[in-house]
């Protein structure tokens, strides 16, 4: 996978989400608060850049929910 650097749009505004949730955020709201469709990918490419972000799962009503938390911020310097 060939992540975007960390000065891109998409990217800082899901790291301003996750920075802003102070804990679990939905993949819904998240992807509301930071205007992206593909929650998961953006996760993934800050993943790539050294952030530790925990995903959970719980099944609600018979549908699964995905909920994200920012454990550890990364030691990349935007590159």
């Amino acid at each position: 996978m060939h992540a975007a650097r960390l000065t891109s749009p998409r990217l800082v505004r899901t790291l301003a989400a996750l920075r802003g949730a102070e804990g679990e955020i939905s993949t819904w709201e998240l992807g509301r608060a930071a205007r992206v469709c593909a929650v998961n990918s953006v996760v993934a490419e800050l993943r790539a850049h050294g952030f530790e972000i925990r995903c959970r799962q719980e099944v609600q009503g018979g549908q699964r929910r995905f909920y994200y938390t920012l454990l550890k911020e990364s030691g990349a310097d935007g590159g």
